[in-house]
């Protein structure tokens, strides 16, 4: 079989199709492709720019030159060329659950996003001594593993909602910037971080939490419909409007204005916690290396048990 990339002619709109929608019969098709990878062109991506398509799961998505060499990248979801990019390669990762965690909280306390919001923001970096995993859906990357569940340490007799909704948003950023260290430690560097999708349109405190965590200033899509977008692009390649994706890119994206940029302070605290995250995420997630390693896939098979299943 062959895979072709999105800058190539799928087929032209029939007659059948003109009549329902209205566009002109002979209209160039391109290919398709995955909406995040569209929303991922869309947003920018170009060598260099790590873009995040957050909603209630989170996609990442890199080019890499396709004349530049790329080291095999353990734990991400894939690298294909062309994915993304014509003539690039396509680097995937992701997160199995990031506004579905927020939600739950939500849900859990019967708490409005307005009102935790509200009392999160008023919170400093490590305030709450909470410190939780992002695995309430299993881990997609690094550690590929459906079997992890979530976690929270620290609670006590004291913790509000707002607390543990400010660590669910922390814990799915330190889940972000363990993506990114395991990409630049295999070659690729992150030289700029562009959002998009509802949770970055809508979400001041998630975006300044992130670029606190990561260190980076995070940007936002100027568009709220990436993944539209994308195939607007594709649509122009292939239409003739622009030669190639990234004119089309030049002519078509952009960023919005305000950019989160990083408190230092906030960075130095943040960074003090990673390194806990990343012993609580090497404790439970890697097997064998320590006695944590079983504790959470133990308490799964002692739950279907009881359930008889």
């Amino acid at each position: 079989s062959v895979a072709y990339a999105s800058n190539t002619v799928a087929g032209h709109v029939t007659d059948e199709v003109s009549a329902a929608t209205g566009i002109p019969a002979g209209v160039p098709v391109a290919v398709g492709a995955f909406d995040a990878h569209f929303g991922a062109v869309a947003s920018g991506a170009r060598p260099g720019v790590l873009v995040k398509i957050i909603g209630t799961s989170t996609c990442d998505c890199m080019v890499h030159p396709a004349d530049e060499p790329l080291a095999d990248i353990p734990g991400v979801c894939g690298i294909v060329m062309g994915s993304v990019l014509p003539g690039a390669y396509g680097i995937e990762a992701g997160q199995s659950a990031v506004g579905d965690i927020f939600n739950w909280v939500s849900t859990f306390t019967s708490r409005s996003h307005e009102e935790l919001t509200s009392e999160a923001e008023k919170l400093k970096p490590g305030e709450s001594g909470l410190l939780a995993l992002d695995w309430n859906n299993g881990n997609r990357t690094i550690l590929v593993d459906p079997l992890l569940t979530g976690l929270v340490v620290g609670q006590t007799l004291h913790t509000t909602p707002a607390e543990l909704y400010r660590a669910a948003i922390e814990a799915t950023a330190f889940g972000a910037l363990t993506i990114i260290e395991q990409i630049e430690a295999y070659g690729p560097k992150v030289e700029s971080v562009v959002n998009c999708g509802g949770i970055a349109e809508k979400s001041e405190l998630v975006m300044q939490i992130y670029a606190d965590v990561i260190g980076r200033p995070m940007k936002v899509s100027r568009s709220s419909q990436t993944c539209a977008l994308g195939s607007a692009i594709f649509g122009a390649v292939v239409g003739g409007a622009y030669p190639n994706a990234e004119s089309a890119q030049d002519a078509m994206t952009g960023v919005k204005d305000k950019i989160y940029t990083p408190d230092p302070a906030a960075h130095a605290v943040y960074r003090r916690i990673f390194g806990l995250y990343r012993q609580l995420h090497d404790g439970f997630g890697r097997p064998g290396s320590s006695e944590l390693g079983q504790v959470m896939k133990e308490l799964i098979s002692i739950r279907e048990e009881a359930r008889g299943l």
